[in-house]
């Protein structure tokens, strides 16, 4: 808007009329605004380097988490070997998963270093950085406890990449209720629903519709791709949109 808002000035003083100054704020959003607001393009080479650093954050934090109540527990074994399979993973990258999987739980881990790492890219991209933490907190809540030291990563890994505390606070919520929905579908349980998108019975049609469009733009395949998420790993964005469109149809169905 600076382009915009400095072209009507500009124009206006040199030709005191309207007209003037709208063809010079055209031209200032033209020459200015248009390239700082349109997407930067990467080349295949650093969406690739994206790719890799986002699989190894992805499976060095989900094996930060598991280690964090003391103990890996055989639900979490099982659920990282869930996420394995629905990527269909070669034998290779399996084993690379299974290594930084230990990495990330062993005694020398630092999450600092881990999340410093990660940082530019998180920030760059928060959809990512919102996928991130639906995987680690799946596997949080997997045994249907939240521990404290558990919400502390979740919350360092949210803070590292600029999500407010309200913002992760309420994606927690959302990621839990979406959990839960999708268990669940075969009940229409509405305030799961509701939940699922991160509004209220009270909420209007119109800002529950804007709720879900933001909510299935955040999960989509080809923009998530476009950041850098590995290819291997969409399933399970896929998934997570097939949940919200389930809750946001039974929404639809409940409301005249």
């Amino acid at each position: 808007m600076i382009g915009t808002i400095v072209g009507l000035m500009v124009g206006f003083v040199f030709t005191r009329n309207i007209y003037g100054a709208l063809l010079f704020a055209a031209l200032g959003f033209f020459f200015y605004d248009r390239k700082r607001t349109a997407p930067v393009k990467i080349t295949s080479e650093q969406l690739q380097a994206s790719q890799a650093l986002f699989f190894k954050t992805v499976f060095n934090l989900l094996g930060h988490i598991a280690k964090a109540d003391g103990h890996i527990s055989e639900d979490e074994v099982k659920l990282t070997e869930a996420y394995m399979d629905k990527m269909g993973l070669t034998p290779e990258h399996k084993r690379e998963a299974i290594r930084l999987f230990k990495e990330g739980a062993s005694a020398e881990f630092s999450l600092q270093a881990c999340l410093a790492d990660y940082r530019d890219l998180g920030i760059r991209s928060p959809n990512l950085s919102q996928m991130l933490l639906v995987y680690l907190t799946n596997l949080a809540m997997v045994d249907g406890v939240l521990h404290n030291r558990e919400v502390e990563i979740l919350r360092q890994v949210a803070d590292s990449v600029g999500f407010s505390r309200t913002t992760f606070e309420q994606l927690l919520k959302m990621i839990g209720a979406q959990n839960s929905f999708a268990k669940n579908q075969q009940n229409n349980d509405l305030a799961l629903a509701y939940a699922a998108l991160g509004v209220t019975a009270e909420t209007s049609d119109a800002d529950i519709k804007k709720a879900y469009r933001k909510l299935m733009s955040q999960y989509h395949p080809d923009k998530l791709m476009g950041q850098g998420f590995p290819e291997e790993m969409i399933k399970s964005a896929t998934e997570r949109s097939q949940e919200i469109q389930a809750a946001y149809d039974v929404i639809k169905k409940s409301r005249p």
